[in-house]
């Protein structure tokens, strides 16, 4: 009996090194992320003024949408903003892997708001209304106002619901000296009440005291005013509008001005206060501009999340558009670091490329989106809401902290491709340990399930293509058979398949078969019994 699995097992081995032979001559692609980091959150797109919402214990960052990675030419423009109209929606669980949602029409010809120009600067909320969950997501038409989009769903499809500025000049009263009509931020307080923060520039002779920012009470609605703006008087104040509550105090954070005043230039700074619309009292600062960190001096935009008890910040930088091109062009990915909070205060959070710690494992048994991605090299995501993910030839995602617990033994993977590719799925790293190959044919849409061998434990996956492929979902097979994945052979009893004629597997292998005997493994083209403590 065993001779004839073995016979099979040979067989299963041979189409693997087949479609293993897709892979010759093919070169992966380079990823600008190291596997040890975390930051930036994506490298798909250049995603900068990253404003964020917490929903159903998922983080969603709303993020001015610079441009796709690799896209950009060598040596671009440098970025003047006029051109951007869409924004990009990327959300987590993890704050280490993100799902790519696309990029939100917004504004110009194609866009929900056909009256604006520009989509910059964004900021979302949630609130039920009429008993049903709605979501907002308020936007910057460039500097001359404050639009709003709404949807049923935190991904879109997003509409404009009032066909105009929600806040402009001439329109919103107590506006006049505000030089930039932008960067909004928004709050819904824990009575439903939203409140809406927007405003920035520093008139000439002012830099101390701009008084270029204000806040305004939300209709019932959160598309409507309820109130006339009121003056925040934040020192040295430049731009980028935030807002949160802990407690019974609210924070307004805010990017200081370039003037060299006593707060540092671009520097993230907070102020509290008891109430929404102020007055506010100067705290100091939170975070430094981001070239302070990564050796590029720039714009400071962020936004402030508490999330499953911790605070954290999401900034930008232009570190990765300096890895593209070799010099600072205005392309901004956003970040995320811990943001240190004690007795009512914000600490100094320090911005760095290692980013936060996973904050919970991927579970492969669930169908999960093949733009959940922490690392990636070339691919491109489509799709806005649901999305697919295009690879070429050498292009690959990976998954950070995949715990796959006692093992899988197939995977089943929804692809398009035109000509047929192969899906190599690897541990470790693009080029690491072999977990199976996905045979895509020639076909759109289809559901392929492939064997796989040695999915145990926790491992950050890979996913490289031979060929152009388009890939849709994946989820993994589990198998109360599969073997629990052990440190080593030290520690092991004394090897119960020896007497049999068999040596031991060397460590906790994948079980192809089952007998009286025991779990019986395959190394070096024989079979090896496997360790009863890897089942323990």
């Amino acid at each position: 009996m065993k001779s004839l699995l073995f016979l099979l097992i040979v067989a299963f081995v041979t189409l693997s090194n087949a479609q293993g032979d897709a892979f010759n001559g093919v070169k992966t692609g380079k990823s600008f992320k190291d596997l040890k980091n975390h930051n930036p959150i994506s490298t798909v797109k250049y995603s900068a003024d990253p404003g964020v919402m917490v929903y159903e214990d998922r983080v969603y960052v709303y993020a001015t949408n610079d441009g796709y990675v690799g896209e950009l030419g060598g040596n671009p423009e440098t970025n003047g903003y006029g051109q951007i109209n869409t924004i990009n929606v990327m959300s987590s669980s993890d704050l280490v892997n993100w799902v790519d949602h696309g990029s939100i029409p917004a504004a110009g010809r194609d866009g929900a708001a056909k009256w604006a120009a520009n989509s910059w600067a964004p900021c979302a909320a949630h609130k039920k209304i009429d008993g049903k969950e709605k979501f907002f997501v308020y936007f910057a038409n460039n500097g001359s106002g404050i639009g709003v989009l709404t949807s049923d769903s935190p991904t879109g499809p997003f509409v404009d619901p009032i066909g105009k500025a929600l806040i402009a000049h001439g329109q919103t009263p107590n506006t006049q000296g505000i030089v930039w009509l932008f960067d909004p931020a928004v709050l819904v307080d824990d009575d439903g009440t939203g409140y809406l923060y927007f405003g920035g520039g520093v008139p000439e002779g002012q830099a101390s005291s701009p008084k270029t920012v204000r806040a305004v009470k939300l209709g019932d609605d959160m598309i409507s005013l309820a109130g006339e703006p009121v003056l925040i008087d934040a020192p040295w104040v430049f731009e980028d509008s935030g807002i949160n509550k802990a407690g019974d105090t609210y924070f307004y954070t805010y990017c200081t001005n370039w003037n060299g005043g006593p707060y540092g230039n671009a520097r993230i700074a907070y102020m509290t206060s008891n109430s929404p619309l102020g007055p506010f009292t100067m705290q100091g600062t939170l975070f430094n501009n981001p070239g302070d960190f990564f050796g590029t001096v720039g714009n400071n935009h962020h936004t402030v999340i508490e999330f499953k008890d911790k605070w954290y910040i999401f900034y930008h930088t232009e570190w990765l558009n300096k890895q593209e091109f070799g010099d600072q062009k205005g392309y901004r990915t956003s970040h995320v670091n811990e943001l240190p909070f004690s007795n009512g205060k914000f600490g100094d959070a320090k911005g760095t490329l290692e980013g936060v710690q996973q904050l919970e494992p991927v579970n492969p048994y669930e169908t999960q989106s093949a733009a959940l991605i922490s690392w990636e090299a070339g691919v491109s995501v489509k799709g806005l809401g649901h999305t697919t993910v295009n690879y070429n030839k050498g292009d690959w995602t990976g998954v950070a902290g995949v715990d796959f617990g006692d093992g899988a033994t197939s995977v089943k993977v929804t692809a398009s491709s035109g000509k047929g590719a192969v899906i190599r799925i690897t541990s470790g790293n693009e080029n690491g340990d072999l977990i199976g190959y996905v045979n895509v044919p020639a076909g759109e849409n289809q559901e392929v399930t492939a064997e796989v061998f040695n999915a145990t434990g926790t491992k950050d996956i890979f996913f490289v293509a031979s060929d152009d492929v388009t890939v849709d979902t994946w989820q993994f097979i589990g198998s109360s058979n599969a073997s629990t994945p052990a440190a080593g052979t030290d520690g092991h009893v004394d090897c119960w398949s020896e007497p049999l004629g068999y040596p031991c597997c060397s460590d906790c292998n994948y079980s192809w078969y089952s007998d009286d005997d025991g779990e019986w493994g395959v190394e070096n083209d024989n079979w090896c019994g496997i360790y009863m403590s890897c089942f323990l």
